[in-house]
């Protein structure tokens, strides 16, 4: 027996239309309407939420837009806040309902309900009437006390997850900070405490690739800036291109292992990631420059220069007043860097790499714990709120 079943007895589960269990309205309020300094929360469409000097209702309810992010965009909410007039809130009026078990409920089961209504075409809006008719199990129908406490239970299980996941996520936020707070501070060197170098100097190669004429489905990998997750190189974001392409047409950028890539060009400019011997072989296009170092030269420790304060402030220089940032092989070959001895390099590069794994790896830091904790989250989601139907 699975543990719902487990939880249900036996018992039957009906299905009610949401419209019978819920009020269901929208908001009032425009975007514009919003004030950062504002008292209450204002729900938008959108992820994100803003701040609002009024409220417009006090109460429990769970809150979706009306477009854009269908399916994906939830907020259960306990007190004042504002409301979006393109968005819809649902307010649990039935005693037969806990308010937590429909938002999970909710998160679960309502964009494959909203595509299916589509009927397969992408779903861009809500109407009422589609909220209204969404069914909504309610467990143990003839007994309300045992209904509500396994509909509690469900959510007590949900939240432990959901609160675990959040913690983590609030952990990773602030061992971040204090990986760019350290990283500032070690990198930081009085003048004339350390020799300066031109980024020129250390390499025996820095050149951008070429957008090729066309991709293939497999074969060579091809690296965009959006295959960059942090400094690693995510492996189903890449693109292919074939091996005449990459020997003959793009030979000029043919990557090597520990070659440094840097965004060059659009909103993006600085974003780095180092070449990864499993990725092979490889190349790139025009919007990421090829830092190809000399041997006697610590990778780790350019690389984190070119992540720091020391960087950004050279971009900002040299983008100024460009209606299109970006950065040319030239500026890259200029830019001067502090390089302390061979031991002090080592010595940083140890401190910074430790908390880089933390913060992250998406195989052994931080990231990769969210990561198992949603999946855990997800499947405990699916075996609870996936109710028989007859």
């Amino acid at each position: 027996m699975s543990y719902l079943e487990k939880l249900l007895k036996g018992a039957e589960v009906e299905w009610k239309a949401l419209g019978d269990m819920a009020l269901i309205g929208t908001g009032n309020s425009n975007r514009n309407e919003g004030d950062e300094k504002g008292n209450y929360p204002f729900y938008v469409r959108s992820q994100s939420v803003l701040k609002s000097n009024n409220f417009q209702f006090d109460e429990i309810a769970i809150l979706v837009p009306g477009e854009g992010g269908i399916g994906d965009i939830f907020h259960f909410v306990q007190g004042k806040y504002a409301l979006h007039q393109r968005a819809y809130r649902i307010k649990p009026i039935s005693l037969d309902l806990e308010p937590k078990f429909l938002y999970y409920y909710m998160r679960n089961s309502f964009k494959s309900y909203i595509l299916a209504k589509s009927v397969g075409a992408t779903a861009t809006s809500i109407r009422k009437p589609m909220l209204e008719n969404f069914l909504i199990p309610i467990p143990c129908p003839d007994n309300p006390k045992m209904s509500l406490e396994i509909q509690k239970e469900i959510v007590r299980i949900l939240d432990t997850f959901t609160e675990l996941t959040a913690e983590l996520t609030a952990e990773l936020t602030a061992r971040k900070k204090q990986y760019h707070y350290y990283r500032e501070a070690l990198l930081r060197f009085e003048e004339g405490e350390v020799e300066w170098k031109t980024l020129g100097e250390l390499t025996s190669l820095i050149t951008k690739g070429t957008t090729p004429k066309k991709y293939t489905k497999t074969g060579i990998a091809f690296i965009k800036t959006e295959a960059f997750d942090g400094p690693n190189i995510n492996l189903n974001k890449i693109s292919f291109i074939d091996e005449d392409t990459h020997n003959k047409e793009l030979k000029r950028s043919i990557l090597k292992h520990n070659d440094i890539l840097i965004t060059i060009a659009g909103a993006t400019i600085g974003k780095c990631a180092i070449v990864p011997k499993e990725i092979l072989p490889a190349n790139t296009n025009q919007a990421l420059a090829i830092i190809r170092l000399n041997d006697d030269v610590n990778t780790k420790y350019v690389f984190h220069i070119l992540k720091s304060r020391y960087m950004i402030k050279y971009i900002e220089l040299n983008i100024k007043g460009s209606a299109q940032p970006n950065l040319n092989l030239e500026q890259l070959n200029n830019f001067s860097i502090p390089y302390p001895s061979p031991e002090e390099q080592a010595r940083i590069v140890f401190i910074l790499d430790k908390f880089d794994t933390l913060t992250t790896s998406i195989s052994e830091g931080l990231p990769k714990e969210i990561e198992l904790r949603k999946k855990q989250y997800e499947y405990y989601r699916d075996l609870l709120l996936t109710f028989p139907k007859k």
